[in-house]
């Protein structure tokens, strides 16, 4: 049977490090890899609309020598004649190496990889998980704070939709001496089931608010999201809610000198352009950290040494 990653939890604390610092030797020697999927091929099956993700996917399999194929909608697959998700994973099993797939029903991944005969990525299901988004968090707070533990991280907005933010807080309650502060407003908290499963369940201390400012002190690690229109089933709660925060250079004053502030993006305008100046932010280096990532996370899956 194929190893799948759908959830973050698949891969050990000891993996996860372990990709890390394969993530860090190919940012550091890039022509050590560039041969090393030849012939290897990633298929890309997008069912809901993506930029970074989808081609910071094809980008790393080239990047590695390999080759893309796939989808960049459902619209232009089978789908629109109503194949089945696992009729589509079974297919395409049979022409590629490897998949990474994006749907926006949660689960969707899970059943796919029921059927599929080559490794399947979940590149995001719904609200629900973003585990590939979320090595990539993991691997820019390494290389922002040289730890993956010892710090405060504030998450802001969208707590309840953001699968990044679901996967995240999942990930960083495996490692020690992690505070946790949620901030958004009462109708967007994180979800009752990722406090209760990741949080409360190892007796890890949290602390919420709707108060950005009132935190920002206290913060080393700032995750920003947007609120995700595509989510809201009102469009009346959305337009009330979509600028509940918005980062800008005055609302920094108060914040650490060496605070690193990351965001999963595409942002909206939750994060004013002024602050891309500021050397805190770090979500550009992010979307890069994203390619690495991505390939260490390849070169697992095909179990292929370098």
């Amino acid at each position: 049977m194929p190893r799948n990653i759908i959830d973050v939890t698949d891969l050990t604390v000891k993996e996860i490090n372990e990709l890390i610092d394969t993530a860090e030797d190919i940012a550091a020697n890039p022509e050590k890899y560039r041969e090393a999927c030849r012939y290897k091929q990633l298929a890309t099956l997008f069912f809901e609309p993506s930029t970074r993700t989808r081609l910071s996917f094809e980008s790393a399999m080239l990047a590695l020598g390999g080759s893309v194929l796939g989808f960049s909608e459902a619209n232009s697959s089978s789908a629109a004649k109503g194949e089945t998700v696992g009729d589509t994973i079974h297919t395409v099993s049979c022409y590629a190496d490897i998949i990474a797939m994006r749907h926006p029903k949660e689960g969707a991944p899970y059943a796919a990889a029921q059927y599929t005969e080559v490794p399947i990525i979940n590149a995001g299901d719904g609200g629900h998980n973003h585990p590939t988004q979320t090595l990539t968090d993991l691997l820019t707070i390494h290389r922002e704070k040289g730890r993956l533990g010892g710090f405060t991280i504030g998450f802001c907005g969208d707590l309840k939709f953001g699968r990044t933010v679901h996967s995240l807080v999942n990930a960083l309650c495996r490692y020690e001496d992690v505070n946790f502060v949620l901030i958004s407003p009462l109708e967007l908290k994180l979800p009752r089931y990722v406090k209760e499963e990741a949080l409360k369940k190892r007796g890890i201390p949290y602390k919420q608010t709707d108060s950005l400012e009132a935190v920002m002190p206290d913060l080393d690690i700032l995750y920003m999201t947007r609120v995700q229109r595509e989510r809201f089933f009102n469009e009346e709660d959305y337009l009330r809610l979509k600028d509940s925060y918005i980062l800008t250079p005055e609302k920094l004053e108060r914040a650490k000198a060496d605070l690193s502030i990351l965001h999963p993006l595409p942002r909206v305008n939750e994060i004013s352009v002024a602050v891309d100046k500021d050397p805190r932010a770090a979500y550009w280096k992010q979307v890069k950290n994203g390619k690495f990532i991505r390939m260490a996370l390849i070169l697992k899956l095909l179990d292929i040494q370098v």
